[in-house]
């Protein structure tokens, strides 16, 4: 195996990986940047990311001489990513109707590892690698490094069926990127990484999976255009005229199989984000925040929450809590005077919680919805 840029790229990347799970020396510098497209970049993360984009690099120049239709397995890896991303939204609406708890809910399990999960960033999936790593590894896992493991005792038994399709989807991530230039494999390799991690952690509408199924998507329509726009601009290199940002053609049928093919992506993309807001707003409760908590301990005290009512039902409590707390301060805050002193808990959400209470959207949707 001769040693290039690609491989060099790639053992760079795992050192960096090794740094990140040894020491926080790097968190200043790698944070910043990895929370751009892994959505709230955090430890265990990082070092997932730049782990598989080393592997990634350097196996692409493995076996090189290997007949492989790369195409067809980009293909094929854009196929089981949608699948995944689509199963895990779908597993998360099966767990919910399993526990009896609402769509629009953020539910939190409390105890030695405290998890959160919810239809617009779901961590079930999460939970099982989270098992199956701390069961490997875990007395080297730093207790900041969250594996989810919280969520496992409670997932749907099918949950462990779909989860067998991120390795499929890694294997045929594995052929799509060989007999590729370095811009396409780094490309795709960066791409695949998102739209795994993103199938695992967050779920359809996270930033990672958005961005990863995009991306896979971009460069099995344009991979040819992309390499020839790099070459612009790294040598000043002459751009072919099909791809350019408006390509001759010459008729109506072409120019609707040029803007298929081209713009697809960001179409898929665009409705994707659009459904995530759309289901985010739908689903706000913007008049109070309901925190149902469950086998609750007699010696919980909220009194420095705005609680408007309590009421007791069976098994469970149900507090009503003033709006005008932000939704990720209040899931923080629950989390001192209810951890283990209760099995798990859930919080409607309210997207319009990040803008201010009287901001003009809020008070123009509690108007609508009114």
């Amino acid at each position: 195996m001769k040693i290039n840029k690609t491989i060099l790229v790639g053992i760079l990347f795992i050192i960096i990986a090794g740094m990140i799970f040894i020491s926080n020396i790097l968190n200043p510098i790698i944070h910043p940047i990895t929370h751009l497209f892994l959505m709230g970049s955090s430890k265990g993360k990082d070092i997932i990311f730049f782990g598989l984009m080393g592997f990634l690099l350097i196996s692409s120049q493995l076996f090189k001489d290997l007949k492989i239709d790369s195409n067809k397995y980009l293909k094929l890896t854009i196929v089981l990513g949608s699948i995944t991303l689509i199963a895990g939204i779908l597993l998360e609406v099966l767990f919910r109707y399993q526990m009896g708890i609402g769509l629009n809910t953020i539910f939190m399990t409390m105890g030695k590892s405290i998890s959160s999960t919810s239809i617009l960033h779901t961590h079930l999936l999460k939970s099982i690698f989270g098992e199956v790593i701390t069961n490997l590894i875990g007395p080297f896992i730093e207790s900041k490094i969250n594996t989810g493991v919280g969520l496992y005792q409670y997932i749907p038994s099918i949950a462990k069926i779909i989860i067998i399709l991120l390795p499929i989807t890694f294997i045929t991530l594995l052929l799509a990127i060989r007999n590729k230039r370095f811009v396409q494999t780094f490309l795709l390799s960066f791409f695949g990484c998102c739209l795994l991690i993103g199938a695992l952690d967050g779920g359809l509408f996270s930033t990672p999976a958005i961005i990863g199924i995009f991306g896979v998507f971009l460069i099995e329509r344009n991979d040819i255009c992309i390499e020839q726009i790099v070459d612009y601009i790294i040598k000043r290199e002459k751009v072919c005229d099909r791809c350019k940002i408006i390509p001759p053609f010459k008729s109506k049928t072409d120019l609707i199989k040029v803007l298929i093919k081209r713009y697809l992506p960001y179409i898929v993309a665009a409705l994707i984000i659009i459904l995530r807001f759309s289901i985010a707003i739908i689903g706000a409760n913007t008049d109070y925040y309901e925190v149902d908590v469950a086998n609750p301990a007699d010696n919980i005290e909220l009194n420095d929450f705005p609680i408007k009512n309590v009421t007791h039902d069976k098994n469970k409590t149900v507090y009503i809590i003033d709006s005008n707390y932000n939704e990720m301060k209040l899931l923080n805050d629950l989390k001192r005077p209810l951890n283990n002193r209760c099995d798990y808990y859930t919080v409607s959400w309210n997207t319009f919680s990040y803008l201010e209470p009287n901001h003009s959207i809020t008070n123009l949707y509690r108007t609508l919805k009114n």
